[in-house]
Order: structure tokens, then C-alpha cells, then sequence
């Protein structure tokens, strides 16, 4: 018997989705494990989002500005109920999963507010929303909790937690050949990050993260090196790895030196052309790591290195461990061995504390590294954390004092980081070759990250996205590098 209700006459068309990933990398491997499940659902993903049944919001819960533009996109979305096809508004992720039930309260546009343990069965839930069912929204919870206190034992575990970029492959979306990875990528980019692990086992005075993200979990090398494989297949040129925490990888896997054995192992992968490795902790950057990301073929010199501060005082109340000798220490290592790396950072000013002269040393210690990017933060309490119930907080209006005054330190120091790469040979990734409707040549450096790190302009070339050319440096923009190619 066929089911003529309104539901199940409805039901075909009720199968596009359009998905709004924000945030990190990180989300947007995320937001890609989405997909996958979401197509093999039957859904149609689709580009506009006024041509979707239902809007997807992969929210990021990591700073005040990043919640805000959660927000406004989850309302964006919203108004497009009342204009056009749009018939449900899901918010996913970590603001979603950190909030729940508060968020769902507060925006009352959305239409359910979903957590990781939703991820599994996500086709499922958008279709019941679709239908008219009104969803439980998540409820919130420390996930630190969910994985054994001891790293080496979280493998048996696992499997019954649910940790995005590691779940198991549901039927309908392993391939009978090939790699088996459980990813749709949403663009063309001839970069894209893979995943290595997930969650964090630091507790840094100032991060909500780990609550929210749960203790640190590493993928087995063999699903990470697959996925790559699957990614040069997808016309993928450079892996960007991340995680939470990527210098604390293997930990659980009871081998310290996963990571250094890993980036071997990607290397060896035909179609791809550059590694590079993101969050790196500066108390675990061991000598045999520095050396496997110098000395490993493909493996670009690029350095991401969390400082957070200069301060020992400070940087002890912060749960962080470093001072400026050693920080400087190691970035003459790392320079010691490639002189031309690319070394960038984050700083907070004014954590409770703060006084003038752990400024001044922050200061210091930035004018002697000569990094080539630091991203400058202001701090605010995060709610949860232990630095919201420290004493000795900064006046709001002396934090953005501090803050900008660093800032602009900061901007000086690396705009001439970038003027000292005058004459410098260097390989670039194209990433586009038109800017506002004009033809121009625009890539990346290898100590150059994705969109954070600045850019590489080239003169007057005849190239492809995707295409590695060799130029020489001839002039610089602000932290950007304008380059020839080389005849």
C-alpha cells in the first residue's frame, strides 16, 4: 500500500539542504563529515542557500565575534523561511553542542539545536524536522568525561563515543573500492585540511574548548593516510593538518613519535605536493619534530606555534608553561635548520593579571622573534573557565588598549618580516587566477598558511589553480609578497 499523507507526498521534495560551515579548519572537516551523511541520507546539497529546503549551520563557539556571526547567520537563515523555499533551520556544532538547549531558547527561529551525538543519525533528524517533528534540543555536557583519563586506554572506547572525524562508516557510504572515507568536500580548493585527532587534554586557564570537544582522541594513522589518498583524488595539492592540538598526536596511541612517522607516511602520497602541520604546543615541540617537519620531504616549513604570551608569571596562571628565553630558544631552532620558515602566533592581552611589565616582556619577546604573523586577542571570560574566577581582571577598556597597542607592534614587526623576503626564492600554490572580475595571479607561499597568513601576488603570470610555480620575491604589501616567476 502507498502512503498518500501530506508527509509522505511531500517527502521528495523536502531534499536539498544548504550547509553554512563556520569557524576553524577543524569545522570544516567537520562540516564535510556532514555532508557525506547528509547526501547519503538522500538529501542534495546546494549551493544557494534560497534554493534549500532546509539550512544547515555548523556554529563555532570559540570567541564572542565567532558566536556573534553564529547568531546572525542562524537569523540570516531564519528570514529565508518567510522568503523563499526554506522550511527548517538546524544549527549544529560546537556552539550548538556547548549550549544546547540555552541556544535553543535564546533563538527561537531555529528550528532544533543538535549536538555531536546527533552527527550519526543526522539525515534522520533533518527529516523528521522537515516533517513537522519537534526535536529535543541537546543538552549539554562536559564530553572530557565520555573517554577514560588515560590516553592509551581511550582506543577500546571510542567507538561508543561520539567524536566527529571518527565515527565508523554507515552503510550506503563506503565505496566497494577505494579509500572508505567518510567525507563530500563543499569546494574546489586545491588545499584542504585533514583532521588527525580531536578534543584536548590541556587545561589552559582561558579555553572552554575541551569541555565542549572532549579529551584528546587520535585517528589511527591508517585512516588519516587513506583520507589523503582520497583527497589527491579529489584534486587536492596540500594537506593542512589539524586538530586541537596536533603536537600531542599519538599520545594515545601509545607512540610519542606518531606524528614525525605520519608526516612520512603523507608524504608518500602520489598528487600531493605540500604537508603542513597547524597548533603546535611550544612545551611539546620536541627536537625530533622540528626536525621531521624540516627534514621530511613535503613537509613545509611552516611553524604554528601557540605562545599565547612571554610572560613566565603569567603564563603559569594561564596553565601554560614558557618563558622568553625558551620561546626564543625555539625559534632559533626552528630557523636554525630553515632559515626562510615561516613562524606565526597568538597572543592575549590582558589576562587577569596582567601588569605593565608582562606587557613590556610580551613586547620584547616579539621584537626579537620577528615572527612572520601574530594574531593579537583581547581577552574576555569565557563562561566555565577558570580564568573567569581569577582575581586581578583588566578594565575592559585597558584590555582593548592593550590590545591594540600590541597589535599595532604586532603589524609593524611582520610587515618588515615580509620586506626582509625581498629577493627570496619561493614556491607558491595558485589559488586564484581572477580578483573582482579581473585576471590576477594570487597563491600562497610555503610559509604561508591558509587565509590567515597573507598572500603571494604574481606578476604578470599564465597559471592554473592548483599549478606550483618557482618566482622570486620583488616587493611586499603589508605581510602580503608580490613575486615574478621565474624565466
Amino acid at each position: 500500500m502507498t502512503d498518500s499523507s501530506p508527509a509522505a507526498a511531500s517527502a521528495d521534495t523536502l531534499t536539498s539542504v544548504h550547509l553554512v560551515s563556520l569557524g576553524c579548519a577543524r569545522n570544516e572537516t567537520d562540516s564535510e563529515e556532514l555532508a557525506a551523511r547528509l547526501e547519503a541520507g538522500g538529501f542534495r546539497l546546494v549551493e544557494d542557500p534560497e534554493a534549500a529546503d532546509a539550512v544547515m549551520v555548523n556554529t563555532c563557539g570559540f570567541i564572542e565575534q565567532a558566536k556573534k556571526d553564529s547568531v546572525d547567520s542562524l537569523l540570516a537563515a531564519a528570514d529565508l523561511k518567510d522568503d523563499g523555499n526554506v522550511k527548517a533551520v538546524v544549527a549544529v556544532g560546537c556552539m550548538a553542542e556547548r549550549y544546547g538547549q540555552e541556544l535553543a531558547e535564546a533563538l527561537p527561529e531555529a528550528d532544533a539545536v543538535l549536538g555531536f551525538d546527533d552527527y550519526s543519525d543526522i539525515s534522520d533528524r533533518l527529516n523528521a524536522i522537515l516533517h513537522g517533528e519537534k526535536l529535543i534540543s541537546h543538552v549539554p555536557r562536559d564530553r572530557r568525561e565520555l573517554l577514560p583519563v588515560t590516553p592509551v586506554k581511550r582506543r577500546e572506547a571510542a567507538g561508543r563515543v561520539a567524536v566527529p572525524g571518527h565515527a565508523d562508516l554507515p552503510e550506503g557510504i563506503a565505496p566497494a573500492t577505494g579509500p572508505r572515507v567518510l567525507r563530500r568536500r563543499l569546494g574546489n580548493s586545491p588545499s584542504a585540511p585533514l583532521k588527525l585527532a580531536s578534543g584536548c587534554d590541556r587545561r589552559c586557564a582561558f579555553c572552554a574548548i575541551p569541555s565542549f570537544r572532549g579529551s584528546y582522541l587520535s585517528r589511527p594513522a591508517d585512516e588519516v593516510v587513506e583520507e589523503a589518498h582520497w583527497l589527491a583524488d579529489h584534486g587536492v595539492r596540500e594537506l593542512f593538518l589539524v586538530s586541537e592540538n596536533t603536537s600531542s598526536y599519538g599520545k594515545d596511541l601509545g607512540d610519542l613519535r606518531s606524528l614525525e612517522k605520519l608526516l612520512g607516511r603523507l608524504s608518500a602520497v602520489d598528487g600531493i605536493d605540500w604537508v603542513r602541520v597547524s597548533y603546535l604546543q611550544p612545551a611539546e615541540l620536541r627536537p625530533t619534530l622540528v626536525e621531521a617537519m624540516v627534514g621530511t620531504e613535503k613537509v613545509v616549513p611552516y611553524f604554528d606555534i601557540s605562545f599565547q604570551h612571554a610572560s613566565a608569571s603569567l603564563l603559569r596562571r594561564m596553565r601554560r608553561f614558557g618563558d622568553p628565553e625558551s620561546f626564543l630558544k625555539l625559534v632559533e631552532q626552528v630557523r636554525s635548520h630553515a632559515p626562510a620558515a615561516g613562524i606565526r602566533s597568538n597572543v592575549i592581552a590582558g589576562f587577569p593579571g596582567e601588569t605593565e611589565q608582562d606587557v613590556q616582556t610580551l613586547k620584547d619577546f616579539l621584537i626579537e622573534a620577528r615572527l612572520d604573523v601574530v594574531g593579537v586577542f583581547g581577552y574576555s571570560d569565557e563562561e566555565g573557565t577558570e580564568a573567569a574566577t581569577l582575581d586581578g581582571h583588566v578594565d575592559p577598556d585597558e584590555v582593548e588598549r592593550r590590545r591594540s597597542e600590541l597589535a599595532d607592534l604586532a603589524t609593524e614587526l611582520c610587515e618588515q618580516r615580509a620586506e626582509e623576503r625581498i629577493g627570496e626564492q619561493v614556491e607558491v600554490l595558485v589559488e586564484q587566477v581572477e580578483v573582482d572580475g579581473q585576471p590576477e595571479v594570487v597563491g600562497r607561499a610555503q610559509h604561508q598558511g591558509p587565509e590567515v597568513d597573507g598572500t603571494t601576488l604574481l606578476l604578470d603570470a599564465d597559471a592554473s589553480i592548483g599549478d606550483l610555480v618557482r618566482a622570486v620575491v620583488v616587493d611586499s604589501d603589508g605581510v602580503d609578497l608580490v613575486a615574478r616567476i621565474q624565466p
